[in-house]
């Protein structure tokens, strides 16, 4: 079984170990279990990770019901990278995936910052949500379709490129956590 019968997934590395428990890359033909995880325990995590990521893109009133549009990405970024589409995906969310981030811890009236390691699967969560608000924000007031703009921020995700605001979020996290370890 193939991903929209073109996309062999058993191909598909993951190379953070973290990560790789989270992300399920099980053949499917189409993506679409149609909420069949939902309020279940970790139920996300069973969800395939191109759907989990076109769910994301349908987070705000503009793009909701649009599920078609973020499926044409799969086949934007084949012509684009002559790559695995899944395998981009996977690079990107791995480099966009925050390893830190800050808590307030109340001690007495006082709030103070602190540096937590962050859980694999809320890796995961805010990789994908950095990605598509990125995605958001760079279509609004801008001609360029959605579809396009997903699949760019994929690959200079994929890169870890600046210009990425999914790297660009995930760095200024980082950066934050280091200061208030």
């Amino acid at each position: 079984m193939k991903l929209f019968e073109r996309y062999d997934l058993n191909e598909v590395e993951v190379h953070d170990a973290g990560l790789a428990k989270y992300m399920n890359l099980l053949p499917i033909v189409i993506p679409h279990t149609g909420g069949r995880w939902a309020n279940k325990p970790f139920g996300k995590a069973k969800a395939n990770l191109v759907e989990r990521l076109i769910n994301n893109m349908m987070r705000t009133e503009n793009y909701t019901g649009k599920k078609s549009k973020s499926y044409r990405v799969v086949r934007i970024i084949a012509q684009r990278s002559n790559r695995h589409p899944v395998q981009v995906l996977v690079d990107a969310i791995e480099k966009a995936a925050p390893r830190e981030e800050i808590t307030r811890l109340r001690f007495g009236g006082i709030s103070v910052p602190r540096a937590v390691d962050v859980a694999p699967s809320r890796r995961l969560d805010i990789a994908l949500r950095n990605i598509c608000t990125g995605v958001v924000a760079a279509t609004f007031k801008n001609k360029k379709p959605v579809e396009e703009c997903l699949a760019d921020e994929i690959l200079m995700a994929a890169k870890g490129d600046m210009q990425s605001s999914a790297i660009a979020k995930k760095e200024e996290l980082e950066r934050i956590a280091a200061s208030a370890r």
